[in-house]
C-alpha cells in the first residue's frame, strides 16, 4: 500500500499512517458486513482511481476471486465511487452487478480524515447466498451500518488503537451488542459459551454487561470500577478477565454514528487453553532456567573443591593438573550461568569467549596478552558448551608451552563467521584461529597423533562432538608461533 499510494496519489504521510490504521481494522467491517471491502484512492491528476487494499470476509462468500490491490480505474467509470467522493456520504443507490453471473451489490463509503475526503471503500456482498436474515445476521448488519458511519464522519477507526489483527477476537470468535447505558441487547453464542466458562449461570440479554463481568472475576477493590467501564464500552479498549478457571479477551468498541455514543460492540474470545499453554512454557523455561543455574553452582563447587585439593597437593604436576581441572569445570560452568539468563537453549558466545580466555589468562598475569577479534555470535548450547571447553584447551596449551620461561608475548584469538554470503567463509561455518608468537611446535610435531590430554579432549570434541576440522599448524611469517585452526559447522543467526 505504502508504493501504491506514494506512486500514484498526493496523500502525504499522516494521511497513509490513517490508512494503515483503517486497514488494521476493517476486518470487523468486512465481516459484520459480510461484504469484501476495496480501498480506492483518487490518482494524483483525479483522472482515476488505484485500489491500495483488499479484504475478504471471513462470514460468507466473497465476491472478487481475483486481487484488486494495484488495480486502475478511470473516474466516470465506477459512478457510486465519484459520488462517495464527491459528496462525501455513503452511497447505495445502484443495481445489483453481475460478475461471472454472481449477483453483487456495491456500495461506497467515503474513508474521511479531518474533514477531507481520501478515498472510498467498496463493499460488495455477494447476493447469491442471501436468505432470510436471523437475529445475528440482523445484529452484525446493524453494527456494519453504525461503524460505516463512523468512518464517513471521520470518527473510526480511533486514532492511537493500532490492532494486533492475530491478537485481537474477531467476529466470529463472539460478539456482544449493548445499549447506550451498557445493557447487552444480543449475545452470540460463542460469546454466551465464553461467559459461561467463567462461571455465568443465566443469560446476558438484559443484564448489565460491565457489573456482571466484575461479578464473575475474581478481584475486588479499584479494579473492579475500570472493569465494569471497559466492559460497558464507554471506551475503545482491550482486557482480559479471568475467573472460574476461564480466560476471556474483551475488545470494546464504542458506536457514535452520529457523533453521539448509542452503544457498544464487545468482541470476545475465550482464551482459557492458550493461556494455560503459555503458562505451562513460562514454568518449563524457569524450570529449564534454575536447572541451569544450579548445574553452574554444582560446577562452581566442584572446582572449588579441586582447588582446595590442589593446595593441598605436594607434587607439582599434580597440583597442575588439577588445575586444569579446575579451568575446564570452570569453562562448563560460565556457559550455564549464561544458559540461566535466556529464555532459550541460544547464547551469546562473545561474553563466554572473553570470561574463557581471561580465566585462562591467569595462568601469566601482565606477561601475555590475551585479545579476541570477529564475533562469534549467538551458539546453540549444545555448540557452546563443548566450544567453550576447546577454546579453554587450546588457550592454556598455548600459555603454557609457547612461552616456557615467562616470556612476554600475545595470544590472537580470530573469528569469522560465515552466516551471510560475501563475508570470507562459507555460509553456515565458523572459523576460529588461536595464534600466538612463542616459541613455535617441536621438530617433528604431529597435531592428529599427539598424546597429550588437551589435544585429545580437542580433538574429540571439534570433530567427534562438534563435526568440525582441527589442525595445529607451526607460524611461517617473521616471529614465530603456533596457529590453530578450528573450521566448525554452525546454524545461522536468528
Amino acid at each position: 500500500m505504502n508504493d501504491l499510494v506514494r506512486q500514484h496519489t498526493a496523500l502525504g504521510e499522516s494521511d497513509l499512517e490513517w490508512l494503515h490504521l483503517l486497514v488494521s481494522e476493517w476486518q470487523l467491517l468486512s465481516d459484520l458486513s459480510f461484504a469484501d471491502l476495496v480501498l480506492w484512492v483518487p490518482t494524483r491528476d483525479g483522472a482515476r482511481y488505484v485500489s491500495v487494499a483488499q479484504m475478504r470476509p471471513n462470514t460468507g462468500p466473497t465476491s472478487y476471486q481475483d486481487d484488486m490491490v494495484g488495480h486502475l480505474v478511470p473516474r466516470g467509470r465506477r459512478p457510486l465511487l465519484d459520488a462517495a467522493l464527491d459528496e462525501g456520504r455513503i452511497v447505495r443507490e445502484g443495481d445489483p452487478e453481475w460478475r461471472e453471473e454472481v449477483p453483487v451489490r456495491v456500495e461506497s463509503i467515503p474513508v474521511r480524515r479531518d474533514g477531507r475526503v481520501l478515498g472510498v471503500i467498496a463493499r460488495n456482498t455477494n447476493l447469491l447466498t442471501v436468505r432470510t436474515p436471523s437475529r445475528l445476521e440482523l445484529t452484525y448488519l446493524q453494527s456494519a451500518s453504525d461503524l460505516a458511519q463512523m468512518i464517513a464522519a471521520g470518527t473510526f477507526p480511533f486514532p492511537g488503537q493500532q490492532v494486533d489483527m492475530d491478537a485481537s477476537p474477531r467476529v466470529g470468535d463472539g460478539l456482544i451488542r449493548l445499549d447506550a447505558d451498557g445493557i447487552v441487547q444480543y449475545a452470540s453464542p460463542n460469546a454466551l459459551s465464553a461467559y459461561h466458562r467463567l462461571g455465568l449461570a443465566s443469560d446476558l440479554v438484559g443484564h448489565h454487561l460491565g457489573q456482571v463481568t466484575a461479578d464473575l472475576a475474581p478481584s475486588r477493590g479499584p479494579v473492579d470500577e475500570a472493569l465494569v467501564k471497559l466492559a460497558s464500552g464507554y471506551a475503545p479498549r482491550e482486557t482480559e478477565v479471568e475467573g472460574n478457571g476461564g480466560v476471556i479477551q474483551l475488545r470494546a468498541i464504542p458506536l457514535k454514528p452520529k457523533g453521539t455514543r448509542i452503544g457498544s460492540l464487545v468482541l470476545l474470545r475465550d482464551v482459557t487453553e492458550l493461556r494455560r499453554r503459555e503458562r505451562e512454557l513460562i514454568t518449563k523455561d524457569a524450570t529449564i532456567r534454575e536447572i541451569h543455574h544450579r548445574v553452574k553452582n554444582n560446577l562452581q563447587t566442584v572446582a572449588a573443591l579441586l582447588r582446595l585439593q590442589a593446595r593441598r597437593m605436594d607434587s607439582v604436576r599434580g597440583r597442575e593438573a588439577l588445575n586444569e581441572a579446575v579451568r575446564r569445570v570452570g569453562s562448563i560452568a560460565i556457559v550455564h550461568e549464561t544458559l540461566s539468563q535466556t529464555l532459550d537453549e541460544r547464547v551469546e558466545f562473545d561474553e563466554i569467549a572473553d570470561r574463557v580466555i581471561a580465566m585462562v589468562a591467569e595462568i601469566s598475569p601482565g606477561k601475555v596478552e590475551c585479545r579476541r577479534t570477529g564475533r562469534f555470535g549467538v551458539l546453540d548450547a549444545e555448540v557452546a558448551t563443548p566450544l567453550s571447553m576447546v577454546l579453554t584447551e587450546v588457550l592454556q596449551n598455548a600459555l603454557e608451552h609457547a612461552f616456557p620461561a615467562g616470556e612476554r608475548g600475545f595470544v590472537e584469538v580470530a573469528v569469522v563467521r560465515g552466516d551471510r554470503p560475501g563475508d570470507g567463509q562459507v555460509k553456515g561455518r565458523l572459523l576460529i584461529t588461536i595464534q600466538d608468537d612463542g616459541c613455535g611446535l617441536p621438530e617433528g610435531f604431529d597435531a592428529q597423533r599427539a598424546g597429550n590430554l588437551g589435544l585429545q579432549i580437542v580433538r574429540t570434541l571439534v570433530e567427534g562432538e562438534l563435526g568440525g576440522a582441527f589442525d595445529m599448524l607451526p607460524v611461517t611469517e617473521p616471529g614465530h608461533g603456533t596457529r590453530v585452526v578450528l573450521d566448525i559447522p554452525v546454524s545461522a543467526q536468528k
